[in-house]
């Protein structure tokens, strides 16, 4: 068990749950959030137990007891499978690679969807697949693969999404959850330079929140087409572990679709139709006039010497 991270999430939960939430008087408190002696009593164990286990003085709480805090603390499923990993880390049967890769399959797959953004990312949020419109449409990123990286340290993340705090804070939600166990070198580096280079990520990072990306809709601002809004499904890739595949849609018959069928290429070929239909008439208009301008001016000098030709010779 990594006592460290246990207490770590244990005080920041518990600074997260108001005494209004159990019925609780609310009173004067110095720090936000229940009191350890209000999170024993909920738990049914002692304070000085309690005061243990957030201390890490405490190595083996039971089912028991860690289902009796996660009800305390009021965690949704995935918190309270998350708190259960962290005293009993999954055992992987094979160890994981220390590079994530998509398979040919999934990016076969990824390529058929000409009109859909899709994508790939593991579970350190590192883009590992990203079909054409896809790439499009996160064009922002530019050469950057890591999604959490570019979130908060490309300054074009908060412009592109229109509701960047509540994207960032599931997206941190998401790391958290994916990666549960205690040795991952990788994890540790990545929150490391972000915790130090992004005072967002430190201050979302510490609120131990845990929230695997599901299915949702996002407001994005795209530097080409403007605003649209997405709906985005998120699968499982059974078979690489920790993978995820995320579909994104627009509503059928919405500016938002329009939007993609021009980010995708479609439209823009129209357009190019248009401009050369434009061009090609602006250029006859151009040798009409010319045209005509020769002509007047042949007539006019024709005028002149008819003209000349009308004057009496001179005695």
């Amino acid at each position: 068990m990594h006592t460290k991270r246990l207490s770590e999430f244990l005080r920041a939960r518990r600074a997260l749950v108001r005494p209004e939430d159990h019925g609780m008087p609310t009173g004067v408190r110095r720090t936000p959030g229940l009191r350890r002696e209000e999170v024993a009593v909920l738990a049914g164990v002692s304070t000085d137990y309690y005061v243990r286990l957030e201390q890490g003085r405490e190595r083996n709480p039971s089912p028991q007891v860690l289902r009796a805090l996660a009800s305390a603390l009021l965690l949704k499923d995935e918190e309270a499978a998350y708190l259960r990993a962290l005293v009993d880390p999954p055992r992987s049967g094979r160890p994981r690679p220390a590079r994530e890769y998509a398979g040919p399959q999934l990016i076969s797959l990824l390529d058929t969807w000409a009109d859909t953004p899709a994508l790939v990312y593991g579970r350190h949020l590192d883009l590992l697949a990203v079909n054409a419109l896809g790439e499009a449409l996160f064009s922002w990123l530019g050469d950057e693969c890591s999604l959490i990286t570019g979130m908060f340290l490309n300054p074009a993340a908060r412009d592109f999404y229109r509701d960047w705090d509540v994207v960032a804070q599931g997206c941190v939600a998401a790391l958290r959850a994916g990666n549960p166990g205690p040795d991952d070198q990788r994890l540790w580096e990545l929150v490391g330079e972000l915790s130090v280079r992004s005072p967002d990520f430190a201050r979302m990072w510490a609120r131990h929140e845990v929230r695997a990306k599901t299915a949702s809709a996002k407001r994005f601002r795209h530097p080409v087409v403007g605003e649209l809004t997405l709906g985005f499904e998120t699968f499982s890739v059974n078979s690489a572990p920790g993978q995820h595949l995320v579909v994104y849609r627009a509503e059928p018959g919405s500016a938002a679709e329009q939007s993609l069928a021009l980010l995708g290429g479609s439209s823009l070929t129209g357009l190019q139709d248009t401009h050369d239909a434009t061009h090609a008439q602006v250029a006859t208009h151009i040798r009409d006039a010319a045209r005509t301008q020769v002509a007047a001016q042949a007539q006019d000098m024709t005028h002149a010497l008819d003209t000349q030709d009308e004057r009496p010779s001179p005695p």
